[in-house]
């Protein structure tokens, strides 16, 4: 079965440039001019495997797009934009987005980008082969957290938590490494499969989304620690 993507544009030759490149790729690609014709497909056909999806869009911009799409999928999401102000970025990541391409582009970054995404969500789907069944993030009866890297769930008083493809492999990077920390760098290459992104914000921005998901309070983390000058460490709380 080909892979389903959904791409969010409203320019048409760069959504029309984008659907060959996919198609050659051997995407199944379905084309949507504005937010809410997408969020439309997804109510009707469900989330597709990926989306790219452009910030400016018209009566429902990018930032609200994602938003409404993570409030039920957790599926992977790369926004172009030619907005690169530092502030577009970290909100379009906070919003969701697992990844952010400048305009223009070349396509065979996205290309390219749109394959490490692949193998990483390739890759989560086997993180459970070895792995313990379970480990207790936190083990407050109040507010249980519990990884289950076989199942590909976390779980929180036994209600489901939806994390996204990156905040769930990243998750699991730190829980395979406890009591270790892990650089910012060193999260780049092992969760976005590739150096070129250039920017540590990515995963600073992902970090904070994940707290607000696991932790009991997110301003005074307890499971995901900073070290400050060396990256993040994972502190269960049994």
């Amino acid at each position: 079965m080909s892979t389903q993507l959904v791409i969010v544009e409203d320019d048409d030759r760069v959504r029309t440039a984008l659907r060959l490149a996919m198609e050659d790729e051997g995407y199944h690609v379905t084309e949507a001019g504005e937010a809410e014709a997408a969020l439309l497909h997804l109510r009707d056909f469900g989330a597709p495997n990926v989306m790219i999806i452009d910030l400016m869009l018209g009566a429902m911009d990018g930032f609200t797009c994602i938003r409404e799409i993570r409030r039920d999928h957790d599926v992977p999401i790369i926004v172009v934009s030619a907005r690169d102000d530092t502030h577009d970025v970290v909100a379009a990541l906070e919003a969701g987005a697992d990844d952010f391409v400048t305009k223009p582009f070349e396509v065979k970054e996205i290309t390219a980008r749109m394959r490490a995404l692949r193998r990483r969500s390739a890759r989560t789907a086997e993180l459970g082969r070895g792995a313990p069944a379970d480990v207790i993030l936190d083990g407050d009866p109040h507010h249980r957290v519990i990884l289950s890297p076989e199942r590909g769930t976390v779980r929180c008083n036994g209600a489901e938590l939806h994390l996204t493809v990156t905040e769930f492999r990243m998750l699991c990077e730190l829980a395979e490494n406890p009591s270790r920390v892990l650089s910012r760098q060193i999260l780049l290459e092992r969760i976005w499969d590739r150096g070129f992104f250039g920017d540590e914000r990515i995963v600073d921005v992902h970090l904070r989304r994940l707290r607000t998901k696991i932790e009991r309070d997110p301003s005074d983390p307890r499971i995901i620690i900073t070290v400050r000058g060396l990256g993040y460490r994972l502190d269960a709380q049994p």
